[in-house]
């Protein structure tokens, strides 16, 4: 009697599961909506309304699907129009395309929610007045109507890109520029004990979990940390006598007041002598150094070209 009971609840849950299921229309992964769809958004981003204007239902809206406004009003089919041709004028080097590994869908429900296709793509331009970037994910919802015009459109996107070509537009500070600064005097005090071959000393300044870049370096490489960096810099004194350290002009450290961070960037003019042959090398060399809290370097960058040390 516990077997069948136990059989009885099991196969009650599964009729329960199997009766939740319901279909309420059909996917179409090819549509001619589908095409409707994708060249509406050709035309919009090359200005040419009298074509998108074909595919728009007269009482078309469009909607901004990450806003909160509850009494927005939706963008109406003129007001569309305009923006499509201010787009073509202000942004250059517009593309919308499919995202990769993505394909538009065409549902058709069931009742009276008609036909929607729904779109997953990269949408790129460059605003001309301000050369801000424009590269972001965009994904869209299209409700058609018995004419197989375009009633609605839903847009989500990142409004945050848009944000920052508005703020383009301003002149703004974006912190204080030292010409003077105890960091400064740190990153100064680094080069004068690697001029003076007091190692020690010269990365003292650094914290033990700092990161090192330069410029021969890809986007992937990992950073060097602070023991591979004093095993380059051992290794450099075995090829190479440093007989200057020159500061070119003088260092700046910028404190910025975005991410409220900053940085020392200095020119350096870096005179060796190579041991194997004594020939004199003299060195241009750009770096750039980022502290912590504690007052220690955190991150140092460098740009020195490689090729002149192979004159």
């Amino acid at each position: 009697m516990k077997k069948l009971l136990l059989f009885a609840m099991v196969f009650t849950i599964a009729l329960t599961t199997y009766s939740q299921k319901k279909k309420n229309g059909t996917v179409y992964s090819d549509h001619p909506s589908i095409t409707i769809a994708e060249e509406m958004q050709q035309a919009f981003i090359v200005g040419d309304v009298e074509k998108l204007a074909t595919y728009l239902a007269d009482d078309f809206k469009k909607w901004n699907g990450n806003s909160t406004n509850k009494d927005a009003k939706g963008i109406p089919k003129e007001q569309f129009l305009k923006n499509s041709k201010w787009w073509s004028k202000n942004v250059s080097y517009s593309s919308i395309e499919r995202q990769d590994g993505a394909y538009p869908d065409a549902i058709q429900y069931k009742g009276d929610d008609g036909l929607w296709v729904q779109t997953w793509d990269i949408l790129k331009g460059v605003h001309a007045e301000t050369g801000s970037k424009i590269n972001m994910p965009i994904h869209r919802l299209f409700q058609f109507d018995d004419d197989n015009k375009i009633k609605t459109i839903i847009g989500y996107y990142n409004e945050t890109v848009f944000d920052n070509v508005g703020k383009s537009y301003d002149e703004r500070t974006n912190g204080v520029i030292y010409d003077n600064h105890k960091y400064i005097n740190a990153v100064k005090m680094v080069f004068a004990a690697f001029e003076n071959n007091d190692v020690e000393k010269g990365f003292s300044f650094y914290d033990d979990e700092a990161k090192f870049r330069d410029a021969s370096m890809g986007v992937n490489d990992k950073s060097a940390t602070l023991e591979e960096a004093k095993e380059d810099h051992a290794n450099f004194l075995k090829l190479y006598t440093i007989d200057a350290i020159d500061m070119s002009g003088y260092p700046d450290y910028l404190e910025y007041e975005r991410g409220n961070n900053g940085v020392v960037q200095s020119w350096w003019t870096v005179r060796l002598t190579r041991k194997s042959d004594n020939k004199k090398m003299v060195i241009p060399t750009f770096y750039t150094h980022t502290f912590n809290d504690e007052g220690k370097i955190s991150f140092g960058t460098s740009i020195i070209n490689e090729k002149l040390f192979d004159e």
